[in-house]
């Protein structure tokens, strides 16, 4: 069951409307969580006032948050969401000051809108969103403006031929939060898979390597340890899909077959250095993907932002 006691939604100013918004506001009114709208706000021009003194800069930040405060409550005044809190603060680092947020008031879930280029087809995820995907402790949810109908598709992206045991325990949590998101908006669970294809250098460097023998094994096994996952979520045997490639595009591809509204995917937070060269699978998925994205933490996950 979802328990969501506070919802953050990050506002963005150059937006005419704010799908975060009304997305949290739509969850809040399912579940009766509050809800709290997020403005953070910088101006370049401050690090070029060195010469003026620090109570004249610091007279230059409150003008600038006092503007914007009174620029976002005039907004949802307009829209008649005058009720929802207000918070505006000075950062360069927005993703820093939402997760400050997130930990210092025990936010449950944070929403945030994805930005659609104007001359291609895909999602642009912004560097504030991969920030919040490896490092916010709460769960995100990254939206676009659409609706979530009844009887939608949901989609747990699972890995189940692991025999990690923190990896097979984030299967267990994806797959229960897709069935409380599908109770509450009256939808429909589906979980997808991958499997890696055969080696290509052991079935050129090895002449007894059987390679049709060795693709058969995997997709049996990742076919019977999906069974089972099902069977322990009550999850239909026809929603289940197991298909061999990369799940960055099994997981993208399926979602768009079965037009999914929302994918529920574990990240790992990886950061620095390894984030770098190896970066995340679970980023390499949502980078493909042309719908809603929960991204969830494990469990035990600590954020490098304090």
């Amino acid at each position: 069951m979802i328990n969501y006691n506070h919802i953050l939604a990050v506002i963005e100013p150059d937006r005419d409307t704010q799908p975060a918004l009304s997305r949290a506001l739509e969850i809040a009114d399912r579940t009766g969580a509050a809800v709290t709208a997020m403005l953070v706000v910088y101006d370049f021009s401050y690090d070029m006032t060195t010469m003026l003194s620090p109570d004249e800069r610091e007279a230059m930040r409150d003008a600038v948050t006092k503007d914007r405060s009174a620029w976002l409550a005039a907004n949802l005044k307009t829209q008649g969401q005058s009720g929802v809190d207000v918070v505006v603060e000075w950062n360069n680092r927005a993703y820093e000051a939402i997760i400050h947020h997130t930990i210092n008031n025990d936010v449950d879930l944070v929403v945030k809108a994805t930005k659609k280029h104007d001359d291609l087809a895909s999602v642009i995820f912004t560097p504030t969103d991969w920030h919040l995907l490896r490092k916010c402790p709460s769960p995100v949810l990254l939206v676009k403006a659409h609706d979530w109908p009844v009887n939608g598709n949901i989609i747990a992206a699972v890995n189940v031929g692991t025999e990690d045991r923190e990896h097979a325990q984030l299967n267990d949590k994806l797959t229960t939060i897709a069935s409380d998101y599908a109770n509450l908006l009256s939808g429909n669970v589906h979980l997808v898979n991958s499997y890696p294809g055969t080696p290509l250098n052991i079935a050129i460097e090895v002449p007894e390597f059987d390679p049709d023998s060795y693709n058969h094994s995997v997709r049996n096994h990742h076919l019977e340890e999906m069974h089972h996952h099902a069977k322990r979520h009550n999850i239909a045997s026809a929603n289940c899909h197991v298909e061999e490639g990369m799940p960055e595009k099994v997981v993208p591809h399926i979602a768009k077959e079965i037009d999914a509204e929302l994918v529920i995917i574990g990240t790992v937070g990886r950061v620095g250095l390894s984030a770098a060269l190896i970066g995340n699978t679970a980023e390499h998925v949502i980078d493909e993907l042309d719908c809603d994205v929960l991204a969830i933490k494990p469990d035990g996950f600590q954020s490098p932002i304090r």
